[in-house]
């Protein structure tokens, strides 16, 4: 079973509103075996819908709109599938009660514009929607199935989940897909692949595998497609585990983690604390670690030491060594460890000092030019130049995510070599 999905809205096309439906839908789909094949995104016109349409049965087995379905005049997507299905809209007293109901529920009263949400097309099968006004409806035609609910996202997710594919399940029979999405860090996109070459070439012809890149992190997604899901299950395990043993250090987690989740998993299971100096990330470490509830366990607290001032009376850097080997340098960056180290009594301190840009690089220093330094327990202290770019967000999240990547690497070091508590 193939299913298009097509999400409506003027909205969608001006980059005002992320389309987070489209890719929620698809991974519902996805994980009970329901295959996507496209997902398109048309304005709110007669045109648009039509041929959107049309196009889709070309390709789909299953349609799936969403979004026009309100009681305002620029809602016109049952005005176009009356047309497109040769019906008229028609009074439906269940989905009017359904409108009253939570009207009620609401403390408002039910107006005339509200009634016409009530109003369906003839030949369609209605889903009733408990948690909005708009019902959803289902159309099968020429074979094929062409469902339209509402783009409200809560309304939407309880029709998809409760409704629309134990209906689809039980119309086919879906092959199995299962898929993993490995987690990397510390190396580039076209690198990696040089690396797992091998690997990825020797992968069963019903395996595929995405490379999923974004600034500081490369995701693999492996999926497998087929008819026993223990068997595939199985066989996908085994192509992880060979994977893990080509690259074990790159490797920091699967599908959902996070690195500041792994982090905090690490600390509370060693009972060790952190503490961190930023200069050119500015703060956005100590922002990622906080984000996860319970990180006060582990988490002491942080110094943006933006300024040289900063550096030198708060962390007390000496300012001959930032005149004699620049901030951005091996020496400073250490120290910037060392003293965060100290000044907050951690076992662990993660300093960085970098030019984010666009301005500020030279020739010997360009924009992207980036120290990273990890101190740990046994008051050892370990640091590496990185060259990120020119783009400042990315240096930034770059530095971040490789910082957090190098603790973790020394956290897990210090544990084989017996150091941890």
């Amino acid at each position: 079973m193939k299913v298009e999905i097509i999400n409506i809205g003027d909205e969608l096309l001006i980059g005002q509103v992320v389309n987070t439906n489209a890719s929620w839908m698809a991974d519902q789909l996805n994980q009970v075996g329901i295959e996507v094949v496209q997902i398109t995104a048309i304005s709110d016109t007669y045109e648009h819908i039509f041929q959107g349409l049309d196009l889709a049965k070309s390709r789909a087995d299953v349609i799936i709109l969403t979004g026009g379905l309100g009681p305002t005049k620029d809602d016109i997507t049952k005005t176009v599938l009356c047309n497109y299905f040769n019906t008229k809209l028609v009074f439906n007293e269940k989905a009017f009660k359904q409108v009253e109901e939570l009207f009620h529920l609401r403390g408002f009263k039910v107006t005339a514009i509200n009634r016409k949400q009530a109003e369906i097309p003839a030949n369609c099968i209605p889903l009733q929607n408990t948690n909005g006004t708009a019902p959803g409806m289902w159309f099968e035609q020429d074979g094929k199935i062409i469902i339209s609910i509402p783009g409200v996202p809560f309304e939407m997710h309880a029709l998809i989940k409760d409704q629309i594919i134990p209906q689809l399940l039980e119309k086919s029979d879906p092959e199995v897909i299962i898929n993993k999405t490995v987690l990397t860090q510390g190396i580039g996109e076209s690198a990696l692949a040089e690396i797992i070459t091998d690997w990825e070439s020797n992968l069963p012809d019903y395996f595929k595998l995405a490379y999923l890149p974004q600034p500081g992190i490369v995701r693999l997604r492996l999926t497998a497609k087929g008819n026993e899901r223990n068997l595939l299950q199985r066989n996908l395990d085994e192509q992880l585990t060979e994977l893990l043993k080509i690259i074990p250090n790159l490797i920091f987690g699967y599908n959902n983690d996070t690195l500041e989740q792994v982090l905090q998993e690490l600390f509370l299971k060693e009972k060790k604390t952190l503490s961190i100096a930023e200069s050119c990330t500015g703060g956005y470490i100590a922002q990622l670690i906080t984000s996860v509830s319970g990180s006060s366990s582990y988490f002491m607290g942080s110094v943006v030491a933006y300024d040289n001032e900063v550096k030198e009376h708060i962390l007390g850097i000496s300012k001959d060594l930032m005149i004699e080997f620049g901030t951005v340098s091996k020496q400073v960056v250490e120290q910037m460890a060392l003293k965060a180290q100290s000044l907050f009594n951690t076992d662990y301190a993660i300093a960085t000092s970098g030019i984010a840009g666009p301005n500020g690089g030279s020739k010997e220093k360009p924009v992207g030019t980036t120290w990273i330094a990890i101190a740990t327990p046994d008051q050892g202290i370990i640091s590496k130049k990185y060259l990120f770019g020119e783009h400042r967000g990315r240096n930034i999240r770059k530095a971040a995510l490789t910082a957090m990547n190098k603790l973790r690497l020394e956290i897990e070091k210090n544990i084989s070599k017996g150091l941890s508590v």
